[in-house]
């Protein structure tokens, strides 16, 4: 019977996880006694101590750091490098690059960016591929959810429908000790034989134990839900009891297909399955740009120091040159066979010799450098074609496993709705046997008191009576949350119970 309920738990979740009525909200603010849960504390507590969400929503959070990262790559990336480096012997200068025989020590700085300008579409088509995991998987999120969220509410509604039960149970035990007194007494008065005294109280037995069978099935219920809670099995819990009126027994106002369709613009695995088939339709277009011209942008700052560059140097003060008259150290002329140095008119930059310091030298040594690279694939090795051919084979897949989550959806929907209706057939049809044995055992009742019938014909009509009144707790509540299941289907609010 519990079996049976499964989906009708999942509204019972849904309508505690998705919506918050004003009646929950004074709920929350009545007071409850210690150790007692309701549906949405239960659901909560699972939520968010259960280790499979907990993974799906690092999934999520990872692919959105994916997303995010990808948006990035339309920015040119920026990188600086030092260097420190220590030569000895024949040695090349890397001030002057000019061969040096001595001991150099150098450094060099590197700041670089680069840029890209084109590629094949990819850095879009990227972006759009992860953002399209990244909501899949959001909603991949959403049904791991309802899946822990079911399971909860289907242990929950055992624990209720197992109180209701020991309650039916406890009603027939006290019926059953009523009667056994009342028949004790006769038997003392003479009215009755011993024999049916014998029966009564085996009646009474099969009572207590049918009630206590209702009771432990009530504590392995508590247990499993405490398991869905991640709380140790030996603490005591209690919940709340939900309030479920008799059913009115109307007619659906909606046909399989209009639920159909509404679950599927609803439910969050098929959203999943449409998201994964956009994703995959990207997903050929980033292959086929890997075969398309790639055009990138880059360039840089560049300095370096060298220990084998002069300690000091002329540096010009920018205000013009100084023309001075001085003598040649290699033209001379002859007179009276003496050499007299040539006087030359000599014009020099303004300025003076200053120290070449580690800062100077770096100063003076900047360059920079800027480049447009353009790289045209022609041929590698068919990567690109089996690279496309694949990724069209992962869109079939896609496309096939979203049929099959449609179907699955359909099967789930006609299952809900032929429930529902076997579920009205056999409550109006309990209800009718619970009334007709009612009076069957009221006249029972009236005849054994007086003698008319034996103990075996009373306790048939009784157990009759007690079989109908459990099988009653159990046809209502499945016909009441088998039309919540429509509800959850059809995306309606779920708090008229």
């Amino acid at each position: 019977m519990f079996h049976s309920l499964r989906y009708s738990a999942l509204v019972l979740a849904l309508f505690c996880g998705m919506t918050v009525p004003e009646t929950v909200q004074a709920q929350q603010n009545v007071s409850q006694p210690a150790n007692t849960y309701s549906l949405e504390d239960c659901i909560r507590i699972a939520l968010e101590t259960n280790p499979q969400v907990k993974q799906s929503e690092i999934t999520v959070q990872t692919n959105g750091n994916t997303y995010e990262q990808s948006k990035w790559q339309r920015w040119p990336s920026i990188s600086f490098s030092a260097s420190q480096g220590f030569r000895s012997g024949r040695n090349i200068d890397p001030f002057t690059n000019q061969f040096v025989q001595q001991n150099v020590s150098s450094n060099n700085y590197q700041l670089g960016g680069q840029v890209t300008l084109f590629s094949g579409f990819q850095i879009s088509n990227n972006i759009k591929f992860n953002n399209a995991n990244y909501q899949a998987s959001a909603k991949d999120l959403e049904a791991t959810r309802n899946d822990i969220m079911l399971n909860v509410a289907l242990s929950y509604l055992q624990v209720v429908t197992n109180e209701e039960l020991i309650m039916v149970a406890q009603r027939q035990v006290d019926a059953s000790l009523l009667q056994v007194e009342r028949t004790a007494k006769l038997v003392e008065a003479g009215t009755l034989a011993e024999s049916n005294l014998f029966d009564l109280k085996s009646q009474l037995a099969n009572d207590e134990l049918t009630l206590v069978n209702a009771q432990n099935n009530l504590e392995t219920a508590k247990l499993n839900l405490k398991q869905y809670m991640n709380m140790p099995g030996s603490e005591v819990i209690n919940v709340v009891k939900i309030p479920v009126k008799d059913p009115t027994m109307q007619a659906y106002d909606a046909s399989i297909q209009e639920i159909f369709e509404t679950a599927l613009n609803n439910l969050p695995q098929m959203k999943a399955a449409n998201m994964r088939i956009e994703a995959s339709k990207i997903n050929v277009d980033l292959a086929k740009g890997a075969g398309m011209p790639t055009l990138t942008l880059n360039g840089g700052i560049y300095t370096a120091y060298s220990s084998a560059a002069p300690k000091k140097r002329f540096v010009g003060d920018g205000t013009g040159n100084t023309t001075v008259i001085l003598p040649s150290e290699t033209d001379f002329v002859v007179i009276d066979n003496k050499q007299v140095p040539i006087m030359q008119r000599v014009s020099a930059p303004n300025g003076s010799v200053q120290n070449f310091r580690y800062f100077n030298q770096l100063d003076f040594n900047r360059n920079s450098a800027i480049n447009l690279n353009l790289s045209i694939p022609i041929f590698n090795n068919f990567r690109t074609k089996y690279n496309v051919a694949n990724a069209k084979l992962q869109q079939k897949t896609y496309e096939y496993q979203a049929q099959q989550v449609q179907l699955t959806i359909r099967k789930n929907v006609e299952q809900a709705y032929i429930d529902m209706t076997n579920a009205a057939k056999r409550y109006s049809a309990t209800v009718n046997q619970v009334r007709a044995l009612q009076e069957t055992f009221r006249v029972s009742q009236v005849r054994f008191d007086v003698g008319a019938i034996n103990s075996v014909e009373y306790n048939i009509a009784k157990a009759n009576l007690d079989r109908a009144n459990g099988n009653l707790v159990q046809t209502k509540y499945d016909y009441v949350f088998r039309t919540k299941i429509l509800d959850f289907y059809m995306n309606r609010p779920l708090s008229d119970f």
